[in-house]
């Protein structure tokens, strides 16, 4: 398996606690380099194909991320299908047991050790 990574632009969508103060709880929070989230794209090469990833997401801050916020972020993924759904300028879907944000790939990032 492949690993590839990726920056992107994300934004955490709002919970109806940060909405209504009346409703408010402890909302969910991401710290760096967190495992809890999965991305959703589409194919860029077949039409109608949709596609979850688990991934590692990372930011550069020691701050967790909470619903509302947005962050520049490294998205990596092991699978040999990434480049089929993930090019800059896609769009995707950030989910957790349902859709909680989305972001948009920047670029792709090759270092010494990975090629991919």
């Amino acid at each position: 398996m492949r690993r590839a990574r990726f920056r992107a632009f994300i934004a955490l969508d709002p919970t109806a606690a940060d909405r209504a103060p009346s409703l408010r709880r402890r909302a969910e929070q991401y710290p760096d380099h967190t495992h809890a989230l999965m991305v959703r794209a589409p194919s860029l090469r077949s039409p109608g194909r949709v596609r979850c990833f688990p991934a590692e997401i990372c930011w550069d801050g020691e701050e967790p991320l909470h619903p509302g916020d947005r962050a520049e972020v490294t998205i990596a993924i092991t699978d040999d299908e990434t480049a089929a759904f993930f090019a800059a300028g896609q769009r995707f879907t950030l989910w957790s047991g349902g859709d909680i944000g989305h972001g948009t790939v920047t670029r792709r990032v090759f270092t010494e050790y990975s090629p991919y």
